[in-house]
């Protein structure tokens, strides 16, 4: 047995997103299909054990094609200059380390060759982000910003994942990942449920006001350093 955090959005309350830990039965290996019956112990324990009736995975790894175009690695993001990437290559493409960042070459790459470029991984340690001209900071939840605008550009799969109770990642760790595109997710649907105008998050400063950090979560509390 292992324990995955399941995310469920909330219509109301100081958070838009409650974060409930599931135990569900792990099936070792990296072939897609040992993926799949984890993902399927998850959500049937989940569903036992709260009033889900539709759980979303969003990874490569997932059931549905819903899932799967809404993970990271292939949902895509247009900037105002025309540059086109998916949210994976513009996150690690603006990743700003004491070495040097951010290699904005990146952005031309896949998502899997984006992840495994060398720089990210001897750039030493990460210190924050910066895209066109802005600064964020570890905490500030660029990578929420880059998902949610991803969803407002794919109108098709931010309508959809309205009708889903909560979101998974099962490639998700909280205690190894400063992010998680499930949790984004049910953010988004939180956001849209609670009237918010996301169309202004395209600018940075009115995303943090509309997003202020005691309404998310901090995934880096939950590390094991």
């Amino acid at each position: 047995m292992t324990e995955r955090p399941v995310f469920e959005p909330l219509k109301s309350g100081e958070t838009l997103v409650k974060k409930n830990n599931v135990e569900f039965v792990w099936f070792p290996g990296f072939a897609k299909e040992q993926k799949q019956r984890s993902i399927k112990s998850l959500h049937e324990n989940a569903k036992k054990s709260y009033d889900y009736l539709q759980i979303l995975e969003i990874s490569t790894k997932s059931e549905t094609t819903l899932g799967v175009r809404a993970s990271a690695f292939n949902i895509k993001l247009q900037t105002q200059s025309g540059i086109k990437a998916t949210v994976e290559s513009f996150y690690q493409g603006s990743k700003v380390f004491k070495k040097g960042g951010p290699f904005t070459d990146i952005y031309d790459k896949n998502s899997i060759d984006a992840k495994k470029d060398d720089r990210i991984r001897t750039g030493g340690e990460l210190i924050g982000f910066e895209f066109y001209g802005t600064k964020w900071g570890l905490n500030d939840y660029f990578y929420d910003w880059l998902y949610l605008n991803a969803l407002l550009q794919n109108k098709d799969i931010g309508d959809n994942l309205m009708n889903y109770d909560a979101f998974t990642d099962i490639e998700f760790n909280p205690k190894k990942s400063y992010n998680c595109q499930a949790y984004s997710a049910a953010l988004f649907k939180a956001a849209n449920h609670r009237g918010f105008n996301l169309v202004e998050i395209k600018d940075p400063k009115k995303f943090r006001k509309m997003f202020p950090k005691e309404k998310l979560i901090n995934f880096q509390m939950e590390f094991s350093f």
